[in-house]
């Protein structure tokens, strides 16, 4: 019976990781771009964004699961920012890439 209730947890166990890291992964990336790039290509601004990442990483952190409202609020978030918003910065940045 244990090991039946521990296949959720560590379910729900790797998602929260997987969410963390993907969290830190684009505040990482955040931080590390010039601000001139995000209002370039008709986004939020840098501290706007990294402001964002950081309430996503927090309610990660304090929600410690992935499938509450503030863990699921802070994955669409940080899904924003990897899905729209860093593929055109770094395309702003570095020119297209054909």
């Amino acid at each position: 019976m244990g090991e039946v209730m521990g296949i959720p947890g560590l379910i729900l166990t790797v998602l929260q990781l997987c969410a963390l890291g993907m969290t830190v992964f684009a505040l990482v990336h955040a931080i590390r771009q010039r601000p001139d790039a995000f209002t370039a290509v008709d986004k939020l601004t840098k501290p706007v964004w990294i402001a964002i990442l950081l309430a996503s990483l927090g309610a990660l952190l304090l929600a410690q699961t992935p499938v509450g409202i503030l863990g699921i609020a802070a994955i669409v978030a940080t899904g924003v920012y990897l899905a729209d918003v860093r593929p055109k910065v770094d395309e702003i940045q570095r020119g297209p890439r054909w």
